[in-house]
């Protein structure tokens, strides 16, 4: 009967945390270049959904990851928006290492650096990317492969880089962007990838799979609750029993 009480406990720890992921999911529903995430428990319900017949496992895991598949691409007519079509990320420069990003919304600060909406270098392959002060950002143009031109000439390329198999290891860092979690892994230039300028890249989060999943995820949830409820009671039970 302990193990019983513990594996339930078990299964609603691995709910309570599915539901945080879904909230956290539907918060950002909006959020140009969020990638959605994922555990788990998550590949166990969408299992349950699509009639799969799967062994109940008290021990899930619930470490999170994150889904990379490609957003929806929206235009937006912005001279500085930027959404990536294939496997890659923009490259954000900090004081504290490289940060990986899908979301393309970019400005220029005062020296004329295109910058991300936290003010911080987006990394060109060779530095930051400059615009002319006698340019307007109207006059800046960006080819399919990257290169950004500034009233017909060539300032810079964005760098653009991929992951490949240790996608999975990235871990998010605030601001709609992701590190790496491990120390020696890095990252490789992409070879087919597609920048569109005047585009985001929307979130990848489906709002109607959500809503489906958190349904379910709370009645499993009631479910527990009341079978660990009931079980407390017959331990309850045996305990007077065996002290009458």
């Amino acid at each position: 009967m302990t193990d019983t009480i513990a594996q339930v406990s078990s299964s609603i720890d691995a709910l309570t945390k599915e539901f945080e992921v879904i909230t956290n999911n539907l918060a950002n529903v909006s959020t140009v270049g969020y990638k959605r995430m994922c555990n788990t428990f998550s590949q166990l319900l969408e299992a349950q959904e699509s009639g799969e017949e799967t062994e109940p496992d008290y021990k899930v895991s619930l470490d999170t990851k994150f889904d990379f598949s490609q957003g929806n691409v929206t235009e937006t007519g912005r001279s500085l928006d930027f959404a990536l079509y294939g496997k890659g990320f923009f490259v954000i420069e900090t004081p504290d290492g490289p940060l990986y990003t899908r979301n393309g919304a970019f400005s220029t600060n005062r020296n004329g650096q295109i910058v991300d909406m936290e003010g911080r270098t987006v990394a060109g392959e060779a530095g930051p990317i400059t615009v002319p002060p006698t340019v307007g950002v109207s006059q800046v143009t960006v080819s399919s492969d990257g290169v950004i031109s500034a009233n017909g000439t060539a300032i810079g390329k964005f760098r653009l880089v991929s992951f490949g198999d240790n996608e999975s290891k990235l871990i998010p860092a605030g601001a709609n962007c992701f590190r790496m979690a491990e120390e020696g892994v890095t990252p490789v230039k992409v070879e087919y990838i597609v920048v569109k300028q005047g585009y985001q890249e929307s979130s990848n989060v489906n709002i109607v799979d959500e809503l489906v999943d958190m349904i379910m995820v709370s009645r499993l949830y009631e479910a527990n609750m009341k079978l660990l409820s009931a079980q407390k009671e017959t331990t309850g039970s045996i305990m007077s029993v065996a002290m009458g």
